[in-house]
């Protein structure tokens, strides 16, 4: 789902499309007609071609699998139903729940700094990654009709848009908003002076904007590189309207590796490696900040300096739960992008992947990664006092907590704000 949904449908029909589509084409202009994509013992008259003798797994492996939209083949069906069928219909009551009290508490005036802004837009991309393919997942494996036909053409263009290319937007801006997290706290932490300069409200909110339309854009070919056409198939002893994946023409133009090639090498190197191995050595530097901030304030703490003691303790605390939201992302991040470097390895260089085992990795990944879209609002409930204190004063009822001198004036995780409404060392 979400991030590499996209790349699942094409290891199975772009590579394998790159070499069969003459192949395809020949066999449409045999037949007239291809069987559906579901085949079991006597499970389809086609009244063309013989399948009595097909297995869902033999039908899956052969050309007509790709000839038109086959819900059943782009995964492996015994490992995704139970993940997005039954599981993940729990996953997504939990993440909707978390993160729209993420974004309630956020946006509270008294919480409103340029870190928890940034906070509180990956936890809506993180939500819409998994609210828009929800009713497919639903109607798909919840429901158990991935064998059956889908049609229209309009629904066959809403599961392609719904169900690949608009989480995967959500999805890259999400991963582009924990990289600006990381970044701007690295410069809150090492280069105090700086921040003020940079991590303003309205300089967070640009680059929001910024990432939003990058993340568009990044996607756009996505919703333009194919097309739909309707296709008479026989399903069941009648007559069926399903609908063909086709290209579209410019791709053809640009020619099928230069496109396929393009957008996966753009994926890896600025969707993945480079936001990866960037949060992996900001990771590391903030952790060695916070060390040596610790043992300035044992000094302090020494010195009876009781002010600059509390504050250099606040602000190691706001980079603590940034660096454990950020391993968290990179957790369920670098299998994903691992996979996706062999996949284009193996379509350009060598092939040496086993593209069934692949699917398996990839689908156990993309779900390990809608298993974390929840934890966030643990890790906020878990270290932050102000985020714990507003929550309590929004939904628990009687839980009015004292702000002595006014907690507006922290941060989420008790920082004192400076002139960038921000902790800072």
């Amino acid at each position: 789902m979400a991030d590499e949904k996209d790349w699942i449908d094409y290891i199975a029909s772009a590579s394998q499309n790159l070499t069969n589509i003459k192949t395809i084409d020949k066999i449409n202009d045999i037949n007239g007609v291809i069987p559906h994509s579901n085949y079991s013992l006597n499970d389809n008259d086609t009244g063309f071609l013989e399948y009595s003798n097909f297995t869902t797994d033999d039908y899956c492996s052969s050309n007509h699998s790709h000839v038109y939209l086959n819900v059943t083949c782009e995964f492996p069906i015994n490992y995704a139903e139970p993940m997005y069928g039954y599981i993940a219909p729990f996953l997504l009551a939990t993440t909707t729940v978390a993160n729209t009290l993420i974004v309630v508490v956020l946006s509270r005036r008294h919480m409103r700094t340029p870190t928890n802004v940034v906070l509180m837009a990956m936890a809506l991309c993180d939500m819409f990654t998994m609210l828009f393919p929800a009713p497919w997942l639903f109607y798909m494996y919840t429901f158990g009709n991935h064998y059956k036909p889908l049609s229209p053409i309009q629904a066959c263009q809403a599961w392609n848009y719904m169900n690949e290319v608009i989480p995967a937007m959500f999805h890259t801006a999400s991963i582009w908003l924990t990289l600006a997290l990381a970044v701007q706290r690295y410069i809150y932490v090492c280069h105090a002076p700086v921040a003020r300069t940079w991590c303003t409200m309205p300089r967070v909110m640009k680059c929001l904007i910024y990432i939003g339309i990058a993340a568009f854009l990044h996607q756009l070919p996505r919703f333009l590189d194919r097309q739909y056409v309707p296709h008479i198939t026989v399903w069941r002893g009648h007559f069926e309207e399903v609908c063909r994946i086709e290209m579209a023409p410019w791709v053809h133009a640009l020619s099928l590796d230069g496109y396929f090639i393009t957008y996966f090498g753009f994926r890896v190197l600025f969707v993945h490696l480079i936001p990866c191995t960037s949060l992996v050595v900001l990771n590391v530097l903030l952790f060695r900040a916070m060390k040596a901030a610790q043992i300035n304030r044992q000094k302090l703490f020494k010195e009876n300096r009781k002010s600059e003691c509390k504050r250099l303790r606040d602000s190691n605390c706001t980079t603590l739960m940034l660096i454990v939201v950020v391993t968290v992302f990179l957790l369920v991040e670098i299998p994903v992008a691992v996979v996706t470097i062999l996949h284009i390895i193996s379509s350009t260089i060598v092939d040496f992947l086993d593209y069934h085992i692949a699917n398996i990795l990839i689908l156990i990944t993309n779900f390990f990664i809608i298993v974390s879209y929840p934890i966030n609002f643990a890790i906020y409930c878990g270290m932050s006092r102000q985020f714990r204190e507003t929550f309590k004063e929004l939904f628990i009822r009687g839980a009015v907590t004292s702000r002595n001198g006014g907690s507006s004036r922290y941060s989420l995780v008790n920082g004192p704000r400076t002139c960038t409404n921000e902790t800072v060392l």
